[in-house]
């Protein structure tokens, strides 16, 4: 590939993952769509925004004039834009339809009258619903919990039916849990990590055993990188750390590890419709040669000095708009 676009290139995953494919691919040009929502940070490439490889625009992925004209030349359409946190889904889910269904469509649209030659809809374990001890398999049946996963399952199986339908060449990775830098602090290592600094209460919802898969940031866009590369035509690609840990046991180590003690720890009244475990059967990435090159206790380590190294990058961002949302999404039980 000489050029792709990537949306939502500065939000957590897509900033770091147009990091790691401009430095693996010398000849590489990166376009990056990105309306610049709350969640969308140009200082997450500060460092690359001189490269003459990389261009930024800012706009909306529903502006379908806007994508049409950015599509010329484009070989590969790398999909990460998306409304992505649950507990916003809850309050406001029409966000969410529009941006992760529509925005979708209008991208498959222009892909396909462009002959874009792979389109990656990224998705997320989260459309396959709760399980008690199994693990997910690509061909289970999707059975989202919340309006957000909900409305990346519909995207997910839009971009699907483009490649049955009109023979447009789509691949579906579904990732687990990430964690690593840039991640915006509304998310549950990000927000438990720098309110334990500050030495705020970290709120955990209901008793904390909910599961989930982690997975490294840097592990999930190697795995990206290669269905673009190998991956089938049509096929989704369930992509996890295989890490399995309750929230509590993330909290208890994000204190460990700032030498914070476990009074900081108070339950809040559960999220509604909190799915309890996700689990992923990798089996078929594995096949493609791909496995989790960081251990989850060593990315855990970078992941939190990053956070403690780089206060000014999420300082400002716990303020305003963002300090309102907490106070209304992590009250504190009776």
């Amino acid at each position: 590939m000489k050029k792709i676009l990537v949306t939502g290139g500065s939000g957590f995953i897509g900033s770091n993952y147009i990091r790691y494919a401009l430095n693996r691919y010398p000849a590489l040009k990166v376009v990056n769509l990105d309306k610049l929502t709350y969640a969308g940070n140009p200082e997450n490439l500060r460092d690359v925004e001189a490269d003459s490889r990389y261009r930024f625009v800012k706009g909306d992925i529903c502006d379908e004039a806007l994508v049409e004209s950015l599509m010329p030349g484009i070989e590969a359409v790398v999909h990460f834009a998306a409304e992505s946190h649950v507990d916003r889904s809850i309050g406001k889910p029409d966000d969410f339809i529009r941006t992760d269904v529509f925005g979708t469509f209008v991208l498959l649209e222009a892909s396909r009258r462009h002959g874009v030659q792979r389109f990656v809809q990224i998705s997320t374990d989260e459309v396959y619903g709760s399980t008690d001890d199994s693990k997910f398999r690509e061909t289970d049946p999707l059975m989202p919990s919340s309006p957000y996963s909900a409305s990346k399952a519909a995207a997910d199986r839009l971009a699907y039916s483009y490649w049955v339908t009109y023979k447009l060449p789509v691949v579906i990775p579904r990732s687990s849990n990430n964690y690593g830098p840039f991640q915006y602090p509304e998310k549950l290592i990000p927000l438990f990590v720098t309110n334990a600094i500050d030495d705020k209460p970290l709120p955990v919802y209901g008793d904390g055993l909910n599961v989930r898969d982690w997975i490294y940031v840097a592990d999930n866009c190697e795995a990206v990188d290669l269905v673009l590369q190998k991956g089938g035509d049509g096929e989704v690609y369930n992509v996890g750390g295989g890490n399995e840990r309750t929230n509590l046991e993330i909290t208890k180590t994000i204190l460990r590890e700032l030498g914070k003690p476990e009074s900081l720890i108070t339950h809040v009244k559960d999220r509604e419709g909190h799915d309890r475990r996700y689990a992923l059967d990798t089996a078929k990435i594995r096949g493609l040669g791909w496995q989790p090159r960081h251990s989850f206790e060593a990315a855990m380590r970078d992941t939190v000095s990053w956070y403690r190294d780089n206060r000014a990058w999420w300082d400002k961002l716990k303020s305003g708009e963002y300090l309102e949302f907490y106070k209304r999404h992590y009250q504190r039980e009776p």
